[in-house]
């Protein structure tokens, strides 16, 4: 658009959710590899994207990170940063044998799902983890008692679902399902199996549950929501389905440039916000983007609870900190 002139498409009001983007285990994440790189020094290698959002991953990478797939790509003696999605026990049992000084950056609230996978497998129940089979969380998770889980991904898998004993079934779940895909899927387990054991509390992470909430409350004020994440980033296009459960049109994107301007046609009022692993610099690019391309003259935030969450850093990483400040 040319300077001075009037937009094709008008869009009065643009409202963010306050509560929106990083997450006290993406926050987490991200400074273990910059606090990596700066004791260690370079190169710091990471299995797997730290996080899932190509922006940050770019912006480590210039800084030193090497993100790998396969543990055979690591030199031996290197330092490895496991990615806040968390590993198998194979993939811990490997950097070992590879010699690699691991420090393991992976969410504490994934780490408690691992555990109760442990727990329950030792008692013999067979475990349902309700999840996306092909999400690197959940590999992760069935790693840790392969023999004993089942990967369940909607109502259909969970009415087919076979197991030895239909009186000793647990469930578990990825951290960033929907909540109420997750319901269905637990509703249509305990129906088969009376008897279904319940984790403790729910799976499903505080960051993501709150997102949702937030989306929930904010979609009847909006014509349209935006959000901000990546394509690979699962609790961002929870955001995007709990969205449009509600009637509203949305959208997922990885930055400004990714908007089309046809969704915007008869938009008066736009709402924005972002998946657990997008920056803030990049929700701000988005609302200067609207406030030049569609005029947007108006900018509100839309305020639901607040998060005062942090969790420290992994033990391998706060030892290096203490030697080197002794």
């Amino acid at each position: 658009m040319k300077t001075g002139t009037a937009p094709k498409i008008k869009v009065q009001k643009l409202v963010l959710a306050r509560l929106r983007g990083f997450c006290a285990g993406v926050v987490r994440a991200i400074d273990v590899v910059e606090k990596a790189l700066e004791i260690c020094g370079k190169p710091v290698y990471v299995r797997h994207e730290i996080i899932h959002n190509r922006y940050v991953v770019d912006g480590l990478r210039a800084k030193g990170a090497v993100f790998v797939e396969d543990l055979s790509e690591v030199p031996a003696g290197s330092w490895l940063i496991f990615s806040a999605h968390g590993v198998s026990p194979a993939v811990v049992s490997e950097a070992k044998q590879r010699k690699l000084n691991a420090i393991d950056a992976t969410c504490p609230l994934v780490t408690k799902v691992h555990l109760e996978a442990i727990a329950l497998a030792k008692r013999g129940y067979t475990i349902i983890l309700i999840g996306h089979a092909d999400h690197v969380e959940t590999i992760g998770t069935l790693g840790e008692a392969p023999d004993h889980m089942k990967v369940v991904g909607s109502p259909e898998e969970a009415e087919k679902v076979e197991v030895p004993n239909p009186d000793k079934v647990a469930y578990l779940t990825q951290t960033t399902l929907s909540l109420d895909d997750t319901r269905e899927i637990v509703a249509a387990l305990k129906r088969r199996f009376p008897n279904l054991h319940a984790p403790s509390k729910d799976d499903i992470c505080y960051a993501t549950q709150n997102r949702q909430n937030a989306v929930k409350a904010l979609v009847p004020h909006v014509d349209l929501l935006l959000v901000l994440g990546a394509p690979n980033s699962s609790n961002s296009l929870r955001l995007c389905e709990v969205a449009k459960s509600k009637g509203v049109r949305s959208y997922l994107i990885e930055r400004a440039s990714g908007i089309d301007d046809a969704w915007l046609k008869g938009v008066k009022c736009l709402g924005l916000t972002a998946g657990a692993s997008a920056p803030e610099v990049l929700v701000q690019e988005v609302v200067k983007y609207c406030q030049d391309h569609y005029g947007v003259s108006e900018v509100e935030e839309f305020e639901t609870v607040e998060e005062d969450m942090h969790f420290s850093l992994p033990y391998e990483l706060e030892k290096l900190v203490k030697v080197r400040k002794a």
